[in-house]
């Protein structure tokens, strides 16, 4: 991007994102998992990174907040940077299901018996079994250390409260989880593939530690910062499809007409993308929208993209 169009972000940033944050009373905090329930509906920030290490940010970007569906994107990439691509889609699908995330209709009614996809909640469960390790812990382990590298963070941790708040009312992805294993998709003991998934998920970041994260994707696997090779440039092209297909719920198709870009939301309200070649962004907004999603924080990267043409279409 051009200085005069950094320095139009700069200026416009900030009130964009308050014409942005008056549409968080038109959702609602996340309620099902208890502990994302006292997160502020009224909260909204974004931070974006360059290649170069500047960096433009606004409103709550401080705000500290778990990854949840966001964390699936780079669990995938661990599980193939484990496996390979056959071991993993010979497991899970690749296909967007038009469902909701934590639906299981399509495990039920379609052949073989697999998750559609890797960021589904059915997919996720199923790609945290295939992290390499000899036990949860050292699974989890390994995928922390994997987003601490990817954020250039080493204080990335867990945050406790969410984690044991999910183990204690995620009874819909035990579900899940004890179909995968009666077909055969999952070998490992439900509960302990339930406490990998449920820990990734509650990993505690902020809008700088996303724009890192996605900065590397951004970057087809290096860290532009570094120009360390962090991912097999293959891995990184087939999270961003699955971001671009299936990364937002079911209004996926939505975000790609009106934004165009690679993104994965959670719903703690924050939302991981980038634009190829040029930023990695974080953003946080817990009010949701209906689907799941920031709805503030999908109304504000719309302004973006139109503003500074970034979509890929």
């Amino acid at each position: 991007m051009s200085m005069e169009q950094m320095d139009k972000m700069k200026k416009k940033l900030p009130d964009w994102l308050e014409t942005s944050r008056l549409r968080t009373g038109q959702g609602d905090v996340a309620s099902y998992i208890p502990e994302l329930a006292k997160a502020s509906r009224d909260a909204l920030g974004i931070y974006i990174a360059d290649s170069q290490g500047e960096s433009i940010s606004a409103g709550d970007c401080g705000l500290k907040f778990t990854m949840q569906s966001i964390s699936k994107v780079f669990t995938l990439i661990l599980a193939l940077i484990d496996h390979g691509e056959e071991a993993v889609f010979y497991n899970v699908g690749k296909e967007p299901t038009g469902d909701d995330f934590n639906s299981m209709i399509k495990l039920e009614l379609v052949e073989p018996g697999i998750p559609f996809n890797p960021l589904i909640n059915a997919g996720a469960i199923t790609v945290s079994s295939l992290i390499a390790g000899d036990s949860p812990e050292e699974k989890s382990k390994r995928i922390l250390e994997f987003f601490r590298k990817l954020s250039s963070n080493d204080t990335l941790d867990y945050n406790m409260d969410v984690y044991s708040s999910e183990l204690e009312t995620g009874d819909l992805n035990r579900s899940l989880a004890y179909f995968l294993k009666q077909n055969g998709v999952l070998k490992d003991p439900v509960e302990d593939v339930l406490s990998v998934y449920f820990r990734h998920c509650s990993i505690e970041v902020t809008c700088a530690d996303l724009s890192r994260m996605a900065l590397v994707l951004a970057f087809d696997g290096v860290d532009p910062h570094t120009g360390e090779k962090l991912i097999p440039r293959r891995y990184v092209q087939i999270a961003k499809t699955f971001m671009v297909t299936c990364g937002m719920y079911n209004a996926s198709g939505e975000f790609a007409i009106e934004v165009g870009l690679p993104a994965k939301s959670g719903v703690s309200g924050g939302i991981l993308t980038l634009v190829p070649g040029q930023y990695g962004i974080g953003l946080v907004g817990p009010s949701l929208n209906h689907r799941g999603n920031s709805i503030a924080g999908v109304h504000l990267l719309e302004r973006l993209s139109k503003e500074f043409d970034w979509s890929l279409f």
